[in-house]
């Protein structure tokens, strides 16, 4: 009698949806320069889904996920729990994005713009630079809100917008 050998092999996927991501999880906000249009968010969704089914540290997958918020605003999420995002890892999220910028024409990964909301639920990026005189034209008021730039874990994405009142911002308004 002759024995055989059944090998299975079983291909490890890393991408998780968003909300079993754990609340634990570090996140990345990126905010597009522009509203995305269906087409844009399709290819996104299918980019970034590639990216997080193989991302890794040194070779070893981590569990991942990204959320498409306010049509607008993409955040990218890592479970760190068993191994932390090394910097060439997170690099290489960053030159993800930025093949998604050239091949779409916005813009994600420039640090020097400022998302706004307004009451109506319209979202506005402008640039840091220049924010104080928009304030004292009264272009933004302390109901506008503003993405919280100390979001660091899913969690905190509870509090993704906060009235610019109780931001960063109200230093340029007089007390």
């Amino acid at each position: 009698m002759q024995k055989g050998f059944l090998f299975v092999f079983k291909t490890i996927r890393m991408y998780l949806p968003f909300d079993q991501m754990p609340d634990y999880s570090r996140v990345w906000v990126y905010q597009a320069d522009q509203k995305l249009s269906e087409s844009d968010e399709k290819l996104i969704r299918n980019r970034m889904r590639s990216f997080c089914e193989s991302w890794n540290t040194h070779g070893n997958l981590m569990p991942t996920s990204f959320e498409i918020v306010d049509e607008q605003i993409l955040i990218l999420a890592v479970d760190e729990s068993n191994l932390g995002a090394s910097g060439c890892s997170i690099d290489s999220s960053v030159r993800t994005l930025r093949e998604l910028e050239s091949q779409l024409n916005i813009n994600l990964t420039d640090q020097g713009k400022i998302s706004l909301k307004r009451p109506t639920g319209e979202l506005q990026v402008i640039a840091a630079l220049g924010v104080k005189s928009k304030v004292t034209s009264g272009q933004i008021d302390q109901e506008t809100e503003v993405i919280n730039p100390m979001i660091r874990v899913k969690a905190d994405l509870q509090n993704l917008w906060q009235p610019v009142r109780n931001s960063w911002l109200n230093k340029y308004f007089p007390n």
